[in-house]
């Protein structure tokens, strides 16, 4: 009697690329958008730490809500083996893009408020400022709990010669959602952080 999944491992290839976890040829940017920060933060430009916060988290905000919003309903209507293919080289980059992103915006972020004066209790917009930080907090654990791990596992799984595409289906699930939930979060960053702007 056959399984369920059987069928669907039929449905791939016989011959697929062989799914790399890490884009090598992208870490020399990578590396560059970090010293990069590095070095704003170093030399404390008001510039360069608005240029890497706003562009971060443009960013972050954009691609969450892109996956979640738009990738996710057009993956769910595409057939196994185009998911799979889909899934095979959109996953290893967003290994690479998204902590990059990340720690774009978190670490100009952190040492914008510090230079600023912002992480004074006596600030103004204090409970504005706490409210933002709760916010990116929990995003910051949804994505290192759910959204990371379900990225490096389907990579895992594509590596296999003969991947569980029903696994990999639940996994790319909870990828697209979690990006989704934490792109909903941004907005709700975006708020505070316009307030507090033009307060």
């Amino acid at each position: 009697m056959a399984t369920v999944a059987e069928p669907i491992l039929v449905a791939l290839p016989a011959t697929r690329p062989r799914v790399k976890i890490v884009p090598v040829q992208g870490l020399p940017v990578v590396a560059v958008v970090i010293v990069g920060m590095i070095v704003a933060i170093a030399t404390n430009s008001q510039w360069a730490l608005d240029f890497y916060h706003v562009v971060g988290g443009g960013l972050w905000t954009g691609i969450d809500l892109f996956l979640g919003l738009v990738l996710g309903p057009i993956m769910g209507t595409m057939s196994i083996p185009s998911r799979v293919e889909l899934s095979s080289r959109l996953m290893p980059k967003l290994l690479l893009i998204m902590p990059t992103v990340v720690t774009m915006t978190l670490g100009s972020g952190f040492q914008l408020a510090r230079k600023l004066g912002n992480l004074s209790a006596t600030y103004p917009h204090h409970a504005w400022l706490v409210a933002s930080y709760i916010v990116v907090g929990v995003m910051a654990v949804i994505a290192l709990g759910l959204l990371e791990p379900a990225n490096i596992a389907v990579l895992f799984e594509l590596r296999k010669p003969n991947p569980n595409v029903a696994r990999i289906g639940k996994l790319m699930k909870v990828f697209i959602y979690t990006a989704g939930i934490t792109g909903l979060m941004q907005i709700a960053t975006l708020v505070i952080m316009t307030k507090i702007a033009s307060s």
